[in-house]
């Protein structure tokens, strides 16, 4: 059996060769997305991966059905790069990636830590060997109100990090989990804005929730509130944030993803211009830690992806029901 592989990075190349091995499965690899052009390598191929580079709109989906190939999957947790709808229309099997939460829990603790006292600050003085105190008192986590919304694998792991600090934790989520309940008090959305010194999001990106932190929500909240991303930039209106951070009613953000990163993330800018002045602009703030979508970058979790990636298809075509199906 054999499967096309798009957007292979030279850190996942030898994870895919082992897995290839293991599961007795010949691979055809390209680093380049996939694209109507490139999607020609995959004759022949019982199935299709990729990651978040590859935009599958509707046409490329239906080119994908024409050439008899049923089950694609994408080696990440998000799969808004995927015209969803359109895969239903047509009938194909779509998987998705699951890794263990741990890594996106512990980064979201230590954004905070970071935040809370100001060592980018300290770290960029230190530099210019500038060993300062001016400016640089923290805060301490057992005395603040942490505000978490979403309250899935993530953010229930968050909370269980949060939970040996000693801080009051606030749970905002659709669907709020019993088992969580000893170490987070669920409350309305507005009662956390409203309450949270630091505020972390841990939902999927809908419709609905699109610009969720804008600057009527920013209005409502605390203060000086700190707010931490680490999971869909669009989330965030980030031209709010910038305005609330000007003012001081935002007192510092975690950024790890940003909805002005597309083209940019992951890339080797170099001494190519940036036409991207909100990321730019936004980055330089003292009291805004902006890190390259990398959050969910560790040895095991790129391991969970890649083996998500190709052992969902192989499960598919093979009848076998798997977690990591989207549709």
């Amino acid at each position: 059996m054999k499967l096309c592989l798009y957007d292979v990075t030279d850190y996942e190349a030898p994870i895919l060769e082992e897995l290839s091995r293991r599961l007795e499965t010949q691979v055809v690899k390209s680093r380049g997305p996939l694209t109507a052009e490139s999607l020609e390598l995959a004759r022949g191929c019982a199935g299709l991966s990729f990651l978040g580079y590859s935009r599958l709109d509707a046409p490329l989906l239906e080119a994908i059905r024409n050439l008899g190939i049923r089950h694609i999957s994408t080696r990440t947790i998000g799969y808004d790069h995927i015209d969803t709808a359109a895969a239903r229309r047509l009938g194909l099997h779509v998987y998705h990636a699951h890794y263990e939460p741990s890594n996106v829990a512990d980064f979201t603790v230590m954004m905070m830590l970071i935040l809370l006292r100001k060592a980018k600050i300290s770290i960029c003085r230190a530099l210019v060997n500038d060993f300062s105190l001016d400016g640089m008192m923290g805060r301490e986590m057992r005395s603040l109100t942490i505000g978490v919304v979403g309250t899935g694998k993530i953010g229930g792991a968050v909370i269980r990090n949060l939970s040996g600090f000693g801080c009051r934790i606030l749970a905002y989520a659709h669907h709020p989990d019993p088992a969580l309940a000893a170490l987070a008090e669920y409350t309305a959305l507005d009662t956390l804005y409203a309450q949270s010194d630091i505020i972390t999001l841990h939902v999927p990106l809908t419709s609905q929730n699109y610009h969720m932190i804008d600057q009527a929500a920013i209005r409502r909240m605390k203060p000086g509130v700190i707010l931490i991303n680490t999971a869909r930039g669009q989330l965030i209106d980030t031209e709010g944030l910038i305005d609330a951070l000007e003012c001081g009613q935002v007192g510092g953000a975690g950024i790890d993803t940003l909805e002005e990163e597309s083209g940019v993330m992951h890339v080797h800018v170099g001494t190519r211009v940036i036409d991207n002045r909100r990321l730019l602009y936004l980055k330089q703030f003292p009291n805004v830690l902006y890190t390259q979508h990398y959050a969910f970058f560790t040895q095991e979790a790129t391991e969970s992806m890649a083996l998500c990636g190709l052992k969902s298809i192989l499960d598919g075509l093979h009848g076998i029901a798997t977690p990591c199906e989207i549709l």
